[in-house]
């Protein structure tokens, strides 16, 4: 029985009986891959259906098992967001988050767009700011955000493809229960195009689609800006 939130649970386990077999049995084994078999499906677990308003789609989790905690985007090594001459170290080290902050301290006009420096985010007075990484899954979570992969799991670079391939039907059949139901996808990059390509049901979602955050361009990106700014996600 998968263990998720109660409203997800007829739905995701029906998604999960669709995987492959041999691909389940890999899965139950629960060695070899990160996060854990108890933790890839942690996005359904926090957030329930009937608060779901958008899908955020990334790729597959961060490359390292302190990282990746089952959902998309948050970086289980952050732990803190600031620090006293800025971002955190570990903020800074996580590229696509790091320039999603800026974003974000752009949006709220405590950043100028084209001078988002340490220097700069350092004089802003953070008082009111969430100051580590689970209080912005919080804040995600609270308007409405379910932080998903297109893959749910990871073994290595070479073989994101394949686990991406995977999880194509737990992914097909999660949007063909959600249709009608007004979620609206968040699509970074390539993991947009890729969706369109595989997945028909996507005609019928409104889509947010951009340019990934690990470009510095997603930083001024007024479509972006204009996305995420009424959600408030720095606030504590």
């Amino acid at each position: 029985m998968i263990k998720v939130h109660s409203s997800w649970q007829s739905i995701v386990q029906e998604c999960y009986d669709k995987l492959d077999v041999d691909y389940r049995e890999f899965l139950e084994k629960d060695s070899g891959y990160f996060p854990s078999n108890e933790n890839f499906l942690n996005a359904f677990k926090t957030l329930p259906l009937n608060k779901t308003k958008y899908i955020l789609f990334g790729q597959d989790p961060y490359p390292r098992e302190q990282s990746a905690i089952g959902y998309a985007f948050i970086d289980g090594m952050v732990g803190e967001i600031f620090s006293s001459s800025g971002l955190s170290k570990n903020v800074n080290k996580a590229t696509s988050l790091r320039n999603f902050i800026k974003m974000l301290l752009v949006a709220n006009g405590n950043l100028e767009k084209n001078n988002t420096t340490k220097e700069q985010i350092s004089k802003i007075k953070k008082d009111d700011f969430i100051t580590d990484i689970m209080q912005l899954k919080l804040n995600f979570e609270k308007n409405g955000i379910l932080l998903l992969n297109t893959s749910l799991i990871f073994t290595d670079k070479k073989d994101t493809s394949f686990h991406v391939k995977q999880f194509r039907p737990f992914m097909e059949i999660l949007l063909q229960k959600l249709e009608g139901k007004k979620t609206e996808l968040i699509l970074f990059g390539n993991t947009a195009k890729e969706m369109e390509k595989r997945f028909t049901s996507l005609k019928n979602y409104r889509l947010f689609k951009v340019q990934h955050p690990y470009n510095v361009g997603f930083i001024k990106d007024l479509s972006v800006i204009n996305f995420f700014k009424p959600m408030n996600l720095l606030a504590n």
